[in-house]
């Protein structure tokens, strides 16, 4: 499959959702608007984001039973704990049910950050 089949598929995935399908759009466009390098797929049937199609995914965000948006980072990403945080927890997952400002901000500042 080449990447301008992976991204249709992306797509198609998106528009299938039975919930969230506005938040998954714009979680997919932010994504790539963030951090362009990224490559769009499905990985484990669900929207994944690496730097190459043949490279480990990244970031990757799903649809949890129409209750919630996962957004994810996997061993891959560039982990560290939160600047000047006191303890040495690393963040890897967030539910979300809508996005705003604010949101779409702290989720382009995860994905500059995963992606290093």
């Amino acid at each position: 499959m080449a990447k301008k089949d992976d991204e249709a598929a992306v797509r198609d995935k998106i528009a299938e959702l039975p919930a969230f399908g506005d938040v998954a759009a714009r979680l997919h466009e932010l994504i790539l608007e963030t951090a362009p390098e990224l490559t769009p797929r499905l990985w484990y049937g669900m929207p994944g984001y690496a730097r190459a199609r043949s490279s480990p995914v990244i970031c990757f965000f799903r649809v949890d039973d129409d209750q919630y948006v996962t957004f994810g980072l996997t061993e891959k990403a560039n982990l560290a704990p939160d600047e000047g945080a006191a303890d040495k927890l690393m963040g890897s997952a967030w539910f979300l049910t809508e996005l705003d400002g604010p949101t779409e901000a702290r989720l382009a500042d995860i994905v500059r950050r995963a992606v290093g």
